[in-house]
């Protein structure tokens, strides 16, 4: 996409002025007690590496970037009485190690349509007031959401954000409520708010209707201590409606925990269908037995209806398919299955050190774009994890993986055959 000169957006980076909006809420903060005190400050470093390897006769035979990601977060306490207020800030700079146009398109940095040439480097700032009463939260700004429906996606160099305002309450003990609307949505590889729009992979539905607006209601009541229980609903204006109802529970059976997660959503269109048709039931059930460091997982997902799951672009559905690699299994009557195996090492005395295998099995798809049905997917993926736990370069992640991904979709689809390595490294660095 384009992107506008580094100076249209701020002067060199986002990072120098949310510094200096730090010293600013520091000299506001000399006249609240509380705005300071309990503030803090931390910058992350992200190195990122992304390899898509084209396993099919596409056009394009690969997508490779590297880039370096710096993201500096201030969070104000709030000022002294019943009604607090607060500031947060968080500055985001992205910047262009290696790529090229014929390997560009990795999310990791914009895309100029017309060239193919990612940035060299792009920014943006975000800001977010704070009130707060007893137990009860409104922010107003860039949002960081984490609905069922609406999960800000962090699977790239710098985290996507959403602009509007959000209400939390736990003023009743055991169950946070939740409310809000926003209206414009920041994508992680952006410098710029736009319109949100419907996730289109193979032709779901019109990915170029836009919506006014999101709003959405919801609960999470802790039944008992091992029940909970969710509620939500969210609506795109003119594209979609989704209701979601979840439960999570949590059992000693032997020497382990049993986890078992229900998760449903229920969709259809909104007001004038924009995004076009929409029909579809998605329900998933998951057990999970976590034993010292070992956990394994066996998952099942259906889709019900007519269409596939919507969810807003550039953001992730909060499915049981979460954090895969190469496909979202979210197509119209697909049926999924996965098992995951995740270990930490810590049990065997590696503090730091983790791992995961899972592998994830997609059929009866229906891609109603290309006019064909019961078509399959599948992909085996794995990955591990290290934060250093002492000396010089403590607290710096490495994390490496990888996923090989196959289907039998028509030529033209938007999930190809890959294999796809990912590397990142990271640190985090408190500043106060």
């Amino acid at each position: 996409m384009p992107t506008r000169p580094l100076h249209a957006v701020f002067a060199r980076s986002p990072l120098p002025h949310a510094v200096a909006l730090c010293s600013v809420a520091m000299s506001l903060g000399a006249q609240a007690q509380g705005f300071i005190e309990d503030s803090h400050a931390n910058l992350t470093l992200r190195n990122y590496y992304l390899d898509r390897d084209y396993q099919d006769d596409g056009a394009k035979s690969e997508a490779r970037e590297w880039a370096q990601g710096f993201i500096l977060k201030f969070q104000s306490g709030f000022t002294e009485g019943p009604l607090g207020f607060g500031l947060d800030a968080t500055g985001l700079l992205g910047v262009k190690l290696d790529s090229s146009p014929d390997r560009s398109g990795t999310e990791l940095l914009p895309v100029s349509p017309s060239s193919g040439r990612a940035a060299d480097e792009y920014s943006r700032l975000g800001l977010t007031g704070k009130m707060k009463i007893d137990k009860t939260l409104l922010q107003a700004g860039d949002l960081n959401l984490a609905l069922p429906s609406a999960l800000s996606s962090p699977s790239r160099l710098l985290p996507q954000t959403f602009r509007g305002g959000y209400l939390t309450s736990s003023q009743i003990d055991g169950l946070t409520l939740h409310g809000g609307y926003v209206d414009r949505i920041a994508k992680r590889n952006s410098s710029d708010y736009e319109a949100m729009t419907v996730a289109s992979p193979n032709g779901r539905f019109n990915g170029r209707a836009t919506t006014s607006h999101m709003a959405f209601v919801g609960g999470d009541y802790a039944l008992t201590p091992e029940l909970t229980l969710k509620a939500h609903y969210l609506e795109v204006a003119d594209l979609y409606e989704q209701g979601y109802l979840g439960a999570l529970h949590r059992i000693p059976v032997g020497p382990g925990t049993l986890s078992t997660d229900l998760r449903a959503f229920f969709s259809d269109e909104n007001g004038s269908a924009d995004a076009g048709k929409v029909d579809n039931q998605h329900l998933s059930l998951q057990f999970a037995y976590g034993l010292g460091g070992h956990r394994w997982t066996l998952g099942h997902a259906h889709q019900g209806g007519d269409t596939a799951t919507p969810y807003i672009s550039g953001t992730e559905l909060m499915g049981i398919s979460e954090m895969t690699m190469s496909s979202d299994y979210l197509n119209a009557r697909e049926r999924m299955w996965q098992a995951i195996w995740d270990y930490d090492f810590a049990a065997a005395g590696v503090p730091g050190l983790t791992a995961r295998l899972r592998y994830v099995r997609g059929d009866n798809i229906e891609l109603a774009a290309f006019g064909v049905d019961d078509r399959k997917e599948r992909e085996a993926q794995w990955e591990m994890g290290y934060v250093i736990q002492d000396g010089p370069l403590r607290g710096v992640g490495l994390r490496v993986r990888q996923s090989f991904y196959r289907n039998d979709f028509p030529a033209g689809a938007a999930f190809r055959d890959e294999n796809q390595t990912r590397l990142m490294v990271t640190y985090n660095l408190p500043i106060w």
